[in-house]
């Protein structure tokens, strides 16, 4: 399913916010833990219920093997 998403390396740094995306929410691996995909990148996202959104690591939680 394709989401609207705050996504990690579109952070705009100059004012220090998240700027919104769209990426693939895959499945769900864990407790609130997404696999999602970026440009080709498949990486982890939570969803946060206090703002509604999901919020796409495609930094640090790149995923490089099948979940």
């Amino acid at each position: 399913m394709i989401v609207k998403a705050y996504i990690h390396s579109l952070k705009d740094h100059e004012y220090d916010r998240h700027v919104p995306g769209e990426a693939e929410i895959i499945r769900q691996i864990g407790n609130n833990l997404y696999l999602a995909e970026v440009n080709g990148v498949r990486c982890t996202a939570i969803f946060n219920f206090f703002t509604g959104a999901y919020y796409v690591d495609d930094v640090y939680g790149i995923v490089k093997e099948a979940v």
